[in-house]
């Protein structure tokens, strides 16, 4: 095995010189960069020695994401049969080894989630690959946290032409134009999560789109609920969702395909922390700021400035500190302030 990836860097190595300079470089140089350490130095000037570099930067986040995705594969597989069981009149009641921690859950949920995974990756680096191409400079590695984060901060049934087309002009409006990876002044994940929002907002909102199968068996007798905690605060009806502390924490419930498991979440911004890939200080920070947010309008609910009737009695009247662990906020603060780049 040894032998093989020797003679394949080599074969890497002999075609990166052949074609230097010439058009088709940036892809032979991003498959060595890619699969092995660049083995190029700087000669002159002054050095600062550190094992960090892109890659590892880069690979250290999707480490800290894997956690999140796997779960996601049993999450939306459970959600799925868990509305289809509330729908007719015999709720589950969530049980970890029994009924979450299945493989029928996981297989429906790789089935749903990995063909977002695949075309966030094939898409972006693919663009990616074009633009080194026609600039001449090299394959950045930046894409390869932005390729995982996409998947999980949409609807599980995104439609797959709608994300390829929002990925495009994600990677092309929110950093190719400013010059590429170090020098965008836009998130490319969230330039691609604001695209879909605006361009498909039926397939971003609604209480429909947040459990696989609700949207297609919608007006139909086997119709499922695909509401979320806040969908249900939105519309002042915080008494008709059911979940307990505990399913909010650890992300028991319907929402964006990665952003439900603040337990998780938080494992992932100690994970980075520890690494020195993120700054702890942003995240206690946006934490600190959502808290007192919170305590704001838990305020103004007791001081009676805001009725029962109002649209935001719901939202505002949620403790504050549950904002934490319901919604995309934990996902953003760890995944998304810490941006390098635009955090």
């Amino acid at each position: 095995m040894s032998d093989k990836r020797l003679t394949l860097k080599k074969r890497l190595h002999i075609l990166k010189h052949r074609y230097r300079g010439k058009k088709m470089a940036p892809a032979f140089n991003a498959f060595h960069t890619f699969l092995y350490m660049p083995n190029e130095t700087t000669h002159s000037g002054a050095h600062v020695r550190s094992a960090d570099d892109l890659k590892r930067t880069m690979n250290t986040v999707i480490m800290a994401l894997i956690p999140v995705l796997l779960f996601s594969f049993f999450n939306t597989g459970y959600q799925h049969y868990a509305a289809i069981d509330a729908a007719s009149g015999s709720p589950r009641e969530l049980m970890l080894f029994e009924n979450f921690l299945t493989w029928e859950n996981f297989w429906l949920g790789l089935t749903k989630v990995l063909p977002l995974v695949i075309i966030s990756y094939g898409v972006g680096l693919l663009v990616e690959f074009i633009f080194a191409v026609i600039k001449g400079h090299e394959v950045e590695e930046g894409y390869l946290v932005t390729g995982m984060l996409v998947p999980l901060i949409v609807p599980v049934d995104t439609p797959l032409w709608m994300l390829a087309v929002s990925v495009v002009f994600g990677v092309v409006i929110g950093k190719e134009v400013f010059g590429g990876t170090g020098m965008n002044i836009l998130n490319p994940a969230l330039t691609i999560r604001a695209f879909l929002f605006f361009a498909y907002p039926t397939w971003m909102s609604g209480d429909k789109v947040w459990v696989h199968g609700a949207v297609e068996r919608a007006g139909t007798a086997d119709a499922i609920s695909g509401e979320t905690i806040l969908g249900y605060l939105a519309q002042n009806n915080a008494s008709e969702f059911t979940y307990s502390v505990s399913d909010m924490f650890f992300g028991f419930i319907p929402g964006s395909v990665g952003e439900t498991s603040a337990f998780l979440i938080l494992l992932g911004g100690l994970f980075l922390v520890f690494s020195k890939i993120a700054s702890w200080r942003i995240m206690l920070s946006a934490v600190i700021g959502s808290l007192v947010m919170g305590l704001i309008f838990n305020g103004v609910v007791e001081a009676g400035w805001i009725t029962e009737t109002s649209t935001f009695y719901g939202l505002m009247s949620l403790d504050y500190w549950k904002h934490l662990i319901v919604g995309g906020l934990a996902f953003g603060i760890v995944y998304m302030a810490t941006d390098p780049v635009t955090g």
